[in-house]
């Protein structure tokens, strides 16, 4: 790496953290219920909170916004023609909401709450089950807070992982026009569940793994079948460079293959771009003389577009995993910040046809909560693409993802992030946990990204009607095993 480059990096560490409404990282939240009055603040008492900058349920247009600036990342705000439009209607929900988890996972956290430990490069040991670190125990000018918050978020309670269908609507930035691609997908947390209690914490079907990923492509044609199956072992969590086994079923030569991308920072998707490309007459190589003539024989056209198609593309499923201990981390502050943290609109597969803006990738239409978020910036230990640099918005009280923004190498962003959640606890008919207790999940529904240097180029995943609950051990047998990946084709 350059000089310029490690000094560019560096920059993002030393350049302060300001934004207008931010507070000063303490570890205690703003009163529940309290909106912020135009003295910058959620007011004590009724009577003291000034003129309301909002109220909940509010419904507010593009042109109420402008009054709002400080209650969004900067980034997004400075973007906003990619994110908000003309004609959208925002409803503000709860302000501070204290949101409840699942009891399993409450009394997980208290039982395990001094087990986890960080040692000096970031790495987790000794965590068990529940939240690794309670925020409450957190100190705001303890050197290794940031590395906490992360951890909080990676292995935050989300039931036993989101299962269902997925779109992702992909808009590039010059060449091509925006596509639909569909499938079915999981994220299947196999370790430390707080709800496996009797098997020691995790699945017994995967003994060595923390979470086991996969998907299938259906649609459109020339992606289908294409499917993967990503397993991040044990160790990850005290080594940041130990690899997942990630393997691809690739329809074209009816085969599985590992990802040709060897290590993945968070959630893999193969990149089905490749399909839609023609690989051409192929390149003819010598195979030796016979009868003193050259013969030449031709690689397969499209070899290496079937290769290209098993390495990892930064879409779909960013900012739902990533691995703590392959940053490192800072934090840059604590602030109010309006999110879609429980929304209540439905989208795809739910209501196909639902208007995300002139830009396909605006969830502004939708009910926004007024959270209280950790920001942390981490700077990458492997360089991967054009990624140098990430600001991660973490919920306070839910540990759940806000907003995800990365950076290149020049300091320079990359793309902006907003993702959307949904509370299971206020949907109607949302099934219990085996057992009967309400499952309190916050299940990822959507996100939307915009790629800074395509200029218009971004996507948009919709996932509406995943559940975050226990699989059939079949299915959980199908899920942990790469032979699937062969099956059905």
């Amino acid at each position: 790496m350059s000089r310029s480059a490690i000094a560019s990096i560096a920059a993002l560490f030393a350049v302060a953290f300001w934004v207008p409404g931010a507070h000063p990282a303490t570890a205690e939240l703003p009163p529940e219920g309290k909106c912020p009055d135009y003295r910058g603040g959620a007011g004590e008492e009724a009577g003291d909170a000034g003129i309301p900058l909002l109220r909940e349920g509010d419904i507010l247009g593009l042109e109420d916004l402008m009054s709002l600036a400080q209650l969004f990342p900067d980034e997004v705000w400075n973007f906003r023609e990619a994110f908000f439009y003309d004609g959208m209607r925002m409803q503000i929900g709860n302000c501070h909401r204290r949101y409840p988890t699942a009891d399993f996972y409450a009394e997980a956290t208290e039982r395990f709450a001094d087990r986890a430990k960080l040692d000096k490069k970031g790495n987790l040991d000794g965590y068990v089950a529940g939240l690794p670190f309670p925020p409450e125990t957190i100190a705001e000018d303890e050197p290794q807070a940031a590395e906490k918050w992360t951890w909080n978020f990676q292995h935050r309670y989300r039931g036993a992982g989101p299962v269902g269908r997925f779109r992702i609507f992909d808009l590039p930035s010059k060449i091509g026009s925006a596509e639909n691609y569909s499938g079915d997908f999981f994220y299947l947390r196999t370790a430390h569940r707080a709800d496996l209690a009797a098997s020691g914490y995790r699945l017994p079907e995967a003994k060595q793994q923390l979470f086991v990923a996969g998907g299938e492509f259906k649609e459109p044609f020339n992606t289908r079948h294409l499917a993967w199956r990503q397993m991040r072992p044990n160790d990850a969590d005290q080594d940041w460079k130990e690899p997942d086994d990630t393997f691809v079923y690739v329809p074209s030569m009816r085969k599985q293959r590992r990802s040709a991308t060897a290590w993945v920072d968070g959630l893999y998707t193969p990149r089905y771009t490749a399909t839609h490309e023609s690989g051409g007459g192929g390149v003819p190589i010598g195979m030796g003389d016979v009868n003193g003539y050259p013969q030449l024989e031709g690689i397969a056209p499209t070899a290496g577009l079937n290769i290209a198609a098993t390495e990892n593309i930064r879409k779909g499923f960013v900012g739902l995993a990533l691995r703590p201990n392959a940053y490192d981390w800072k934090v840059l502050g604590m602030r109010e910040v309006l999110a879609p943290l429980n929304a209540d609109r439905e989208g795809w597969p739910n209501d196909q046809d639902r208007n995300f803006g002139p830009t396909g990738l605006s969830v502004g239409a939708d009910r926004w909560d007024l959270r209280y978020a950790v920001v942390v910036r981490g700077i990458i230990k492997r360089r991967i693409d054009e990624l140098a640099a990430i600001d991660l918005w973490i919920d306070y009280q839910t540990q759940q993802p806000l907003y995800f923004i990365s950076r290149r190498e020049n300091g320079l962003l990359l793309d902006i992030g907003i993702l959307v959640h949904r509370f299971s606890g206020d949907r109607a008919g949302y099934p219990a946990y085996p057992g009967g207790e309400r499952a309190h999940v916050f299940d990822p529904v959507a996100a939307s990204f915009y790629y800074v240097p395509g200029g218009g180029a971004g996507w948009r995943r919709e996932s509406y009607d995943i559940k975050s609950l226990p699989v059939d051990p079949a299915k959980v047998r199908k899920m942990t095993t790469t032979d699937e990946l062969l099956k059905g084709h």
